[in-house]
């Protein structure tokens, strides 16, 4: 018994050369990307570390972004905006837990009684 693969011709349908039937998506026009807001991609929110470039002279923080697409970048200070602001607010953090605990010891041992 001999099988042989058969198609039934009443599914045949003629050529087409136009892609319209075929993709209806082609010829819509792409939609519009609004562009980025550069201000809001370059907006720092924290500086995390400190460290000296090799010559010694110059300072680069490492920097947190609002964006969180975009990865912490190294700058240096003359590149950072409100640079006073953030510079301040990290060495305000970072001054060690010693340093506090004696000015907390030497205000309270200057009590009189």
């Amino acid at each position: 018994m001999n099988k042989r693969p058969t198609f039934p011709v009443s599914l045949i349908k003629p050529y087409s050369s136009s892609y319209k039937e075929l993709c209806p998506l082609i010829n819509k026009p792409p939609l519009a990307i609004p562009p980025l807001d550069k201000e809001y991609e370059k907006k720092i929110v924290k500086v995390l570390k400190e460290r000296r470039t090799r010559n010694k002279k110059e300072r680069e923080y490492l920097v947190r972004y609002r964006n969180p697409t975009k990865e912490d970048e190294w700058l240096l200070e003359k590149d950072i905006k409100n640079a006073d602001n953030l510079l301040r607010s990290f060495r305000h953090q970072r001054k060690p837990k010693e340093q506090k605990n004696q000015a907390l010891l030497s205000f309270k041992t200057n009590k009189v009684y």
